[in-house]
C-alpha cells in the first residue's frame, strides 16, 4: 500500500530542520569553533608593540619564532627570551616567559620591558597576509609582526649576540659591545670583525656534513680595544680556527667544535 502524500512529505522536512540546528544559527553558534590561528612551524620580526595606548617601533633583531612545540622564542632587541604558548581559535596565550639578563640601553632597554608586557597571557590574533596582529583582550596592548623569510648560510651577516659551552648558552659579556659579526662569502672567505678588530680568513663550507672549517689563523687588523672586548675577540679567535659544526634555524645560527665550545648568532636582514 503506497505512503500517504503527508508522511512522505514530512520526513525529509524533518531530517532537514534537524541538519539545519546543529552549530548552525538556531544554536546561536554555541557549538562553532573558529579554525586555530596557523602560528606553529612560523617565524616573525616584531614591527612595533602598543602598550596602554602608547606604540613604540621595534629596534632592529625584535622577533618571535613560534615553534612546532609550543615554545617561543626569540629577541625583544637585546636579550634572549623563550616562553610556552597554547592557540585555541583566534586566541594565543604565551606563559612562562625565560630571559636573558644582559643590561641594555637607550631605545632598546625602553622597548624589550614593553614588548614582554605585551607578550603575555591571553592574546587574540589576526592575521592578513604576511602581517600578524596580537592584542590583549581589552585592546590597550597590541603587537605588530611581519612573517620573516629564512636566510641563506652563505652571503647572510650574522651577528654574534651568545656564546656556548657544553649545553649552556650564553649572552656575550657585559662591555663587549655589539661588532662581532661575520659573513660566510660564495668566494670561499669568511670575513667580518671579532669583537675589536676586522678579520679574514679561508674557510670551507660542507653543507651535507653540516661543518664550517675555518684554516686559520685568521688575519687581523691591530687595533687596541677595551678589555671586555679584547677577551671576546681572544675567545672568538680561538674558535674560529679549525672544524665547527653548525646548525642554522631560520635566521639563527650555532657553531659548536668538538668540545662544545662555540657561538650563537642572529642574521641581521630585516
Amino acid at each position: 500500500m503506497p505512503k500517504p502524500r503527508a508522511l512522505a512529505v514530512l520526513v525529509p522536512l524533518l531530517l532537514l530542520t534537524a541538519c539545519g540546528t546543529e552549530g548552525g544559527a538556531g544554536s546561536g553558534g554555541a557549538d562553532t569553533v573558529s579554525p586555530d590561528l596557523p602560528v606553529a612551524g612560523t617565524h616573525w620580526t616584531v614591527d612595533s608593540v602598543t602598550v596602554d595606548g602608547r606604540r613604540s617601533t621595534a629596534p632592529d633583531g625584535a622577533r618571535v619564532d613560534f615553534e612546532e612545540d609550543g615554545r617561543a622564542q626569540g629577541s625583544g632587541g637585546c636579550n634572549a627570551f623563550g616562553a610556552s604558548f597554547a592557540v585555541r581559535g583566534d586566541t594565543l596565550t604565551v606563559t612562562r616567559h625565560e630571559v636573558t639578563t644582559m643590561a641594555c640601553s637607550g631605545d632598546r632597554g625602553g622597548f624589550e620591558p614593553e614588548f614582554l608586557e605585551a607578550f603575555s597571557g591571553p592574546l587574540k590574533g589576526t592575521l592578513k597576509g604576511e602581517d600578524l596582529r596580537l592584542s590583549s583582550p581589552d585592546g590597550r596592548n597590541v603587537l605588530e609582526l611581519t612573517a620573516e623569510p629564512a636566510v641563506p648560510l652563505r652571503g647572510t651577516t650574522w651577528k654574534i649576540d651568545g656564546l656556548v659551552s657544553g649545553d649552556t648558552a650564553s649572552s656575550l659579556p657585559a662591555g663587549s659591545g655589539d661588532k662581532a659579526r661575520f659573513v660566510i662569502g660564495s668566494d670561499g672567505r669568511i670575513t667580518g670583525n671579532l669583537g675589536c678588530n676586522n678579520f679574514s680568513a679561508t674557510a670551507r663550507l660542507d653543507e651535507k656534513a653540516r661543518t664550517l672549517t675555518v684554516e686559520g689563523p685568521a688575519a687581523t687588523t691591530r687595533m687596541i680595544c677595551t678589555g671586555p672586548q679584547m677577551n671576546l675577540e681572544t675567545r672568538l679567535y680561538e674558535l674560529l680556527d679549525g672544524p665547527l659544526t653548525y646548525r642554522l634555524n631560520h635566521r639563527t645560527l650555532t657553531l659548536t667544535d668538538a668540545s662544545h665550545e662555540g657561538l650563537t648568532a642572529a642574521a641581521t636582514v630585516r
